[in-house]
């Protein structure tokens, strides 16, 4: 009897200490559920509310806020950070209908005006209201060696040409070249030049035996910056052929585009690169 309750305590302590374990990790694998009741969820939009009506705004009201202050600061830099040249030329726009069609839609936004007159300034000039464009000063004319058969002839301006200019310097060096090979400088048959206009006489038959007298060739007119170039053979047209070039290029220095001076002969002058032609480093033609 003594054996049978000995083994029978010792299964029961058995089975009191498996019970405890079995328990626990029941409680391990099995954890009880989380229960949110609906009154706490409530409390919690509450706070959130409470909190939103201490603040005095809403996500909306704070985005728009943040816009109303960016369209703010924007609007003091245009006002404090606009360039003074640009308010200048918008000024001007009010009394000058040219300028104003150059600007166009580009005012208020300087970078954009930049460009627009850079543009102007390349294609027709510097001035945007005068008429006389010229220099008040006369140029300075030198010969370097030059042989009428085969020489350069040199211009020198005040500044780099615009499109405008080499077309209007391009035209009269043309023009001249034409009169030059139709034998417009002849002086052996200056009939007019030493009479009365009272009672002009002129011999036709005389002119027409005169020996003709005219350029052999030209090149295209360059230009390196504030360089430009001609090549000529004049052939067998008479030096006052010069003096009437002369004439034109102080008529059209006084009245349009400023020369500095003007070379016969020279191989090579200023900072004239031979072989340039690209239009991005300053370089510039007129075809003949």
């Amino acid at each position: 009897m003594a054996m049978v309750t000995m083994l029978y305590g010792s299964n029961y302590c058995n089975c009191n200490w498996l019970n405890k374990h079995f328990n626990s990790i029941n409680k391990i694998l099995h954890p009880p559920s989380l229960i949110v009741s609906a009154s706490s969820s409530s409390s919690s939009n509450n706070d959130n509310d409470v909190v939103s009506t201490k603040s005095g705004t809403s996500a909306r009201g704070r985005r728009l806020l943040k816009v109303r202050e960016e369209k703010q600061q924007r609007e003091y830099d245009r006002v404090h950070k606009y360039p003074s040249w640009a308010k200048v030329l918008q000024d001007a726009c009010k009394d000058d209908t040219e300028l104003r069609a150059v600007l166009g839609d580009s005012i208020g936004d300087p970078e954009l005006m930049r460009k627009r007159v850079e543009d102007r300034v390349r294609k027709k000039g510097r001035d945007f209201s005068k008429s006389k464009t010229g220099s008040v000063l006369a140029f300075k004319v030198t010969f370097r060696d030059f042989n009428p058969l085969d020489s350069y002839i040199w211009f020198e301006f005040f500044g780099s040409p615009s499109d405008r200019d080499v077309n209007l310097i391009g035209s009269v060096i043309q023009s001249w070249y034409l009169m030059g090979r139709l034998g417009a400088f002849n002086s052996s048959n200056l009939q007019l030049g030493s009479s009365s206009m009272e009672h002009p006489l002129y011999d036709s038959d005389k002119g027409f035996k005169v020996l003709p007298s005219s350029f052999h060739d030209i090149s295209d007119v360059e230009f390196q910056d504030n360089w430009g170039r001609i090549w000529v053979d004049l052939g067998t047209a008479d030096y006052f052929a010069i003096d009437a070039l002369l004439n034109c290029l102080t008529a059209l220095s006084s009245e349009y585009i400023g020369i500095q001076q003007v070379v016969f002969g020279g191989r090579c002058m200023g900072d004239w690169e031979e072989g340039m032609t690209n239009p991005d480093f300053g370089y510039k033609c007129f075809k003949i």
